[in-house]
């Protein structure tokens, strides 16, 4: 009986140990997407998790009659100009900031964070090992991430970065990821229009590296892309 029973459990670890390795071999993947699908969210639920950036816009020539009707805001660190009937709140990068509605901000608003130089990679030193590695690369990362690309764990964080940086952006049926490049930043704009309201969500990367979001609820469709290019590029740093 007991020599039964041993064998009985040998055999049934053998076989437990078989799925194991067939599962890690060839449905490792689909068990990784079917993971963050399950705690971010689909594509069906989120299409922007299936986006990547399109072909950047390039733009050297902002409006300065626009920038000049802008109102200057100075905050730690940072400073920025923005329109009028717009309230103004400089945050720290957390999810709930804008994942969920705030009554006091039921009008017009524009969210604010900055990071300094190499914060990211301070912040998860080891992606250092991947090589080459600042603010832009990691942005860049994360906006390019795929729920069809995972094939990894790395790629797997890129993606769950992804479900928290971008925010609220309405119903996403129109939704639109593109590069942009300014005289002096670069990044990433996360975008719907066409509905009651307006979002804009700004990735923007300097050129010592400083990074800044700018997050938008238009809440009267009042702006258009050429004047969220125009309000970034007012971003600037504070000694």
């Amino acid at each position: 009986m007991k020599k039964n029973r041993a064998a009985k459990y040998i055999s049934l670890s053998v076989c437990l140990l078989l799925a194991i390795l067939f599962v890690a071999k060839f449905g490792g993947r689909s068990i990784l997407r079917l993971y963050i699908e399950m705690g971010v969210g689909s594509c069906r639920k989120i299409p922007i998790l299936c986006m990547a950036p399109e072909e950047g816009i390039i733009s050297s020539d902002i409006n300065k009659e626009y920038c000049a009707q802008l109102i200057p805001y100075k905050f730690p660190k940072m400073e920025i100009a923005t329109p009028r009937g717009f309230a103004v709140v400089k945050e720290t990068i957390k999810k709930v900031y804008y994942k969920k509605q705030r009554s006091q901000y039921a009008r017009a608003v524009i969210y604010l964070t900055y990071q300094p130089p190499d914060f990211f990679v301070n912040l998860f030193p080891q992606l250092k090992k991947q090589g080459r590695f600042d603010n832009y690369e990691f942005i860049k990362r994360t906006m390019s991430a795929q729920l069809k690309d995972i094939n990894n764990l790395t790629d797997c964080f890129f993606v769950i970065m992804k479900g928290i940086f971008i925010p609220d952006l309405g119903r996403q049926e129109n939704a639109r990821m593109v590069e942009f490049s300014l005289a002096d930043k670069r990044g990433f704009i996360n975008y719907n229009l066409g509905g009651p309201n307006n979002y804009f969500d700004s990735n923007v990367i300097d050129k010592q590296g400083n990074y800044f979001k700018i997050y938008i609820k238009d809440r009267e469709a009042r702006l258009a892309l050429d004047k969220v290019l125009a309000i970034i590029s007012t971003a600037k740093t504070l000694n």
